[in-house]
């Protein structure tokens, strides 16, 4: 396995799913470092991260997700990495899909790959809302990106040198994916989709609630929207 690989864990309140799940990155890709960055969480996520055998970037304030994963991200660009994948703590990503993902960032030279639930046609089934968000993003990023994208909201998502030295610098704060898109869009970057495995969380329950689902499109939409108009105006310039 490539000795310039980082496996990146963003995690917060994930003490019942984190061990094992640098246990099996461990097991997946055996010598690869992982970085667990802790999103400040109130139970023993450092401490059974440390167990298992992980680096640990404990945060002293609460940033969210977004500046959780920029964290990682800025370290491991100053410590020289030259690809990093990001897993999920609540175990929900199969590690062992690791390799194709490093394979397709090599071969297809691209500046993202994303582990993609979706690329073989179906996936986990999920609620009406979650599922029609996530075809709503399908077709609102088609045009924006010139391409389709299957699993938009896919966490489990590898990144190149180049794309790591943009997203040390900048990358969005709150729900990060779709986003990030289009951020690599405005850079002409490319991105590729492999097929993964998605999983039920080990432990705990998800923070999304259909309340925090509306919110999450509109704040989205917005940040695209924003994008979108500094790359039109750029373009002008």
């Amino acid at each position: 396995m490539n000795a310039n690989l980082l496996i990146l864990v963003p995690a917060f309140n994930e003490e019942g799913a984190i061990g094992k799940v640098v246990a099996e990155v461990h097991a997946a890709v055996p010598g690869v470092p992982v970085l667990v960055v802790d999103d400040c969480s109130a139970d023993a996520t450092v401490y059974n991260a440390k167990q298992a055998g992980a680096r640990v970037l404990a945060l002293p304030h609460h940033l969210g997700l977004g500046g959780c994963v920029q964290a990682g991200y800025r370290l491991a660009f100053e410590l020289g990495y030259e690809y990093v994948i990001r897993v999920d703590g609540d175990g929900q990503h199969d590690p062992r899909d690791i390799p194709n993902m490093l394979d397709a960032l090599q071969r297809e030279k691209c500046e993202m790959v994303i582990g993609s639930r979706f690329i073989n046609g179906h996936g986990p089934n999920f609620g009406p809302l979650r599922a029609a968000g996530i075809f709503f993003f399908r077709t609102v990023l088609r045009p924006v990106l010139g391409k389709s994208v299957r699993d938009p909201t896919s966490g489990f998502v590898g990144v190149n040198r180049t794309a790591l030295a943009l997203f040390s610098r900048s990358f969005p704060l709150e729900y990060p994916e779709i986003e990030a898109l289009v951020v690599l869009q405005r850079r002409r970057f490319r991105f590729v989709e492999v097929p993964c495995q998605m999983r039920r969380r080990m432990a705990g329950r998800s923070t999304i609630t259909a309340v925090k689902s509306l919110y999450y499109i509109a704040h989205v939409l917005l940040g695209v929207f924003v994008n979108v108009l500094k790359f039109e105006g750029r373009r002008k310039e």
